[in-house]
């Protein structure tokens, strides 16, 4: 027969497995991204992956704002799946466009915020452009993970709650010499991994000003 107290020692563990604590650990992954002379690479796109994380649904959805006649960021990454919305905070009209394989779409002349956001659901490189204002550039990067960053001032990427696996790192950066290639190597995910490097092949002539 099973006890009160039988109860309130089984109550505990039957939470924690619904909890999900029996899958295992997870740790930040670190990654310090470099061009060839050493020099720290701000927003390269940075990720891994393994057999278990594609198709995953996203979170959240996504914003990118027109400001000052520019993209706000001029590079985001984002899951397959993600919705993302193109307000307009400028006194001018923008006509937001992409020819790219990975999505092609068009918000033609609009202000403020568009009624719908734009579903991104193919992973691959997508450039924006604005029709109106040819100065206008940005990048999206769609990955098939939820494990994914972007690089900051300092070069360095930080994936948080990636599980302790086994994945292949990715890296990617819209200045590449080759364009649209990705840099990969075999990593090893744990609490004692210190940051990985890695260096990209950079066209300087393509950088975004001010990087």
């Amino acid at each position: 027969m099973t006890t009160l107290a039988d109860y309130r020692t089984l109550v505990p563990w039957a939470f924690l497995i619904l909890c999900g604590v029996h899958q295992g650990h997870a740790a930040e992954l670190l990654v310090e991204v470099q061009d060839s002379k050493g020099a720290k690479l701000k927003d390269a796109v940075v990720f891994v992956e393994n057999t278990k994380t594609a198709g995953i649904a996203p979170t959240a959805g996504y914003e990118l704002e027109q400001k000052s006649k520019q993209f706000n960021p001029q590079v985001s990454v984002v899951q397959v799946g993600t919705s993302i919305n193109f307000p307009n905070r400028d006194k001018v009209r923008h006509h937001v466009y992409s020819f790219s394989p990975a999505k092609k779409f068009e918000l033609k002349l609009y202000s403020g915020v568009p009624a719908n956001p734009v579903l991104f659901d193919k992973a691959g490189t997508v450039v924006l452009g604005c029709n109106i204002h040819d100065t206008m550039l940005a990048y999206v990067y769609i990955v098939d993970t939820p494990y994914f960053a972007k690089t900051d001032s300092n070069g360095v990427a930080k994936l948080a709650n990636v599980p302790e696996e086994n994945y292949t790192l990715k890296v990617w950066h819209y200045a590449l010499q080759q364009e649209n290639k990705v840099v990969e190597q075999s990593v090893s995910v744990k609490s004692s991994n210190k940051a990985i490097p890695v260096k990209l092949e950079i066209n300087h002539a393509n950088l975004i000003q001010g990087e």
